[in-house]
Protein backbone atom coordinates (compact mmCIF):
# COMPACT_ATOMS: atom_id res chain seq x y z
CA UNK A 1 0.00 0.00 0.00
CA UNK A 2 1.32 3.43 -0.97
CA UNK A 3 0.65 6.54 1.09
CA UNK A 4 1.38 10.19 0.44
CA UNK A 5 0.87 13.21 2.69
CA UNK A 6 0.72 16.95 2.18
CA UNK A 7 0.38 19.70 4.76
CA UNK A 8 -1.03 23.19 5.06
CA UNK A 9 -1.73 25.67 7.84
CA UNK A 10 -4.30 28.27 8.75
CA UNK A 11 -5.03 30.51 11.72
CA UNK A 12 -8.57 30.86 13.00
CA UNK A 13 -10.67 31.69 16.04
CA UNK A 14 -13.42 29.61 17.60
CA UNK A 15 -15.22 28.71 20.79
CA UNK A 16 -17.00 25.55 21.83
CA UNK A 17 -20.63 26.16 22.83
CA UNK A 18 -21.11 22.81 24.55
CA UNK A 19 -17.82 22.77 26.44
CA UNK A 20 -17.46 23.92 30.03
CA UNK A 21 -14.02 25.38 30.61
CA UNK A 22 -11.65 27.82 28.99
CA UNK A 23 -12.44 26.63 25.44
CA UNK A 24 -15.98 27.98 25.73
CA UNK A 25 -14.45 31.46 25.40
CA UNK A 26 -13.35 32.85 22.05
CA UNK A 27 -9.73 31.88 21.35
CA UNK A 28 -7.53 31.04 18.38
CA UNK A 29 -5.22 28.39 17.03
CA UNK A 30 -2.57 28.10 14.37
CA UNK A 31 -3.89 24.90 12.83
CA UNK A 32 -1.72 22.42 10.96
CA UNK A 33 -3.55 20.11 8.57
CA UNK A 34 -2.18 16.87 7.17
CA UNK A 35 -3.95 15.27 4.23
CA UNK A 36 -3.27 11.60 3.44
CA UNK A 37 -3.95 9.65 0.25
CA UNK A 38 -3.55 5.89 0.00
CA UNK A 39 -3.74 3.31 -2.76
CA UNK A 40 -2.29 0.11 -4.14
CA UNK A 41 -1.56 1.16 -7.73
CA UNK A 42 0.73 3.80 -9.14
CA UNK A 43 0.05 5.63 -12.38
CA UNK A 44 2.20 5.26 -15.50
CA UNK A 45 4.60 7.89 -14.13
CA UNK A 46 5.13 5.98 -10.90
CA UNK A 47 3.00 8.27 -8.71
CA UNK A 48 -0.01 7.54 -6.56
CA UNK A 49 -1.40 11.07 -6.96
CA UNK A 50 0.11 14.40 -7.92
CA UNK A 51 1.44 16.27 -4.87
CA UNK A 52 0.71 19.59 -6.61
CA UNK A 53 -2.96 18.74 -7.02
CA UNK A 54 -3.30 17.66 -3.39
CA UNK A 55 -1.44 20.69 -2.06
CA UNK A 56 -3.43 23.07 -4.22
CA UNK A 57 -6.78 21.70 -3.09
CA UNK A 58 -5.77 21.62 0.56
CA UNK A 59 -4.38 25.16 0.48
CA UNK A 60 -7.56 26.40 -1.19
CA UNK A 61 -9.75 24.89 1.53
CA UNK A 62 -7.49 26.12 4.32
CA UNK A 63 -7.57 29.55 2.69
CA UNK A 64 -11.35 29.72 3.17
CA UNK A 65 -10.86 29.02 6.91
CA UNK A 66 -7.85 31.28 7.44
CA UNK A 67 -8.39 34.26 9.77
CA UNK A 68 -12.06 33.41 10.24
CA UNK A 69 -14.27 32.85 13.26
CA UNK A 70 -15.12 29.19 12.64
CA UNK A 71 -18.33 29.51 14.65
CA UNK A 72 -19.73 31.50 11.75
CA UNK A 73 -19.62 28.40 9.51
CA UNK A 74 -23.00 26.63 9.78
CA UNK A 75 -21.38 23.28 8.97
CA UNK A 76 -19.79 23.25 12.44
CA UNK A 77 -23.13 23.67 14.27
CA UNK A 78 -21.71 26.18 16.74
CA UNK A 79 -19.00 23.79 17.92
CA UNK A 80 -16.05 23.85 15.50
CA UNK A 81 -14.09 21.08 17.18
CA UNK A 82 -10.94 19.72 15.60
CA UNK A 83 -12.94 16.57 14.79
CA UNK A 84 -15.57 18.52 12.84
CA UNK A 85 -12.90 20.57 11.09
CA UNK A 86 -11.14 17.38 9.98
CA UNK A 87 -14.38 15.93 8.56
CA UNK A 88 -15.16 19.21 6.79
CA UNK A 89 -11.72 19.34 5.18
CA UNK A 90 -11.98 15.68 4.16
CA UNK A 91 -15.38 16.21 2.49
CA UNK A 92 -14.35 19.44 0.77
CA UNK A 93 -11.13 17.85 -0.48
CA UNK A 94 -12.99 14.85 -1.89
CA UNK A 95 -15.44 17.14 -3.65
CA UNK A 96 -12.75 19.37 -5.18
CA UNK A 97 -10.62 16.42 -6.25
CA UNK A 98 -13.57 14.82 -8.00
CA UNK A 99 -14.48 18.09 -9.71
CA UNK A 100 -10.91 18.52 -10.98
CA UNK A 101 -10.49 15.01 -12.32
CA UNK A 102 -8.41 13.83 -9.38
CA UNK A 103 -8.82 10.41 -7.85
CA UNK A 104 -10.95 11.32 -4.82
CA UNK A 105 -11.18 7.64 -3.87
CA UNK A 106 -7.50 7.81 -2.86
CA UNK A 107 -8.22 10.33 -0.13
CA UNK A 108 -7.62 8.44 3.10
CA UNK A 109 -7.42 10.74 6.12
CA UNK A 110 -7.21 14.30 7.40
CA UNK A 111 -5.44 15.26 10.60
CA UNK A 112 -6.05 18.63 12.22
CA UNK A 113 -3.58 19.81 14.85
CA UNK A 114 -4.77 22.56 17.18
CA UNK A 115 -1.40 22.45 18.90
CA UNK A 116 1.74 20.39 18.27
CA UNK A 117 0.47 17.85 20.83
CA UNK A 118 -3.32 17.85 20.20
CA UNK A 119 -4.72 16.37 16.99
CA UNK A 120 -8.00 14.99 15.65
CA UNK A 121 -8.13 12.62 12.68
CA UNK A 122 -10.95 11.74 10.28
CA UNK A 123 -10.40 8.81 7.94
CA UNK A 124 -12.39 7.01 5.28
CA UNK A 125 -14.26 3.93 6.48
Amino acid sequence: MYQVRVEAEFAAAHFLSHYHGKCERLHGHNYRVRLWAQGEKLDAGGMLIDFSLLKGVLREICGTLDHQNLNEFTVFSGDPSAERIAKYIFDETASLLAARGGRAELLWAVEVYETPTSMARYERD
